[in-house]
């Protein structure tokens, strides 16, 4: 299977660098040219999530993750070459956190927590790797 390199740039900002807002960038581009696909609008929904999450938003990160996670829900693992059943359940588990936080202490900023998504495949991978090293191919 082949991916575009922003997908692949995507996964090492998310995993590697966690800069979310890079993230939000890059996958922002593909969602546009991609014709906004539902998956790619999810992915980049809970990199923003995150993003709102370091930066003591709790109430953006809660409305972004589970707008994300509703539009990952969706799909099938048919072509990401990630595990999206794994990035939902962890991401399931992040927002239960959050509101839990959110419920018993309204005045601090909740914790970060990070997610990770786990690639499947192989060469997503390696392109991952490669992607961490420049901007474009």
């Amino acid at each position: 299977m082949t991916y575009d390199w922003r997908y692949a740039r995507f996964l090492h900002l998310f995993n590697v660098e966690r800069d979310y807002f890079e993230c939000h960038e890059v996958m922002e581009e593909l969602w546009m040219d991609d014709g906004q696909d539902s998956f790619w609008q999810g992915l980049l929904q809970v990199a923003v999530a995150l993003f709102h999450a370091r930066n003591g938003n709790g109430g953006g990160a809660v409305k972004l993750m589970t707008a994300g996670l509703d539009k990952l829900a969706r799909e099938a693992d048919r072509r990401a070459g990630i595990d999206l059943d794994g990035l939902r359940r962890d991401g399931e588990a992040w927002l239960i956190r959050l509101q839990r936080h959110l419920m018993q202490n309204e005045t601090d900023p909740p914790p970060f927590e990070p997610l990770a998504i786990r690639v499947t495949d192989p060469f997503l991978g390696q392109m991952m790797i490669t992607a961490g090293t420049k901007e474009t191919p």
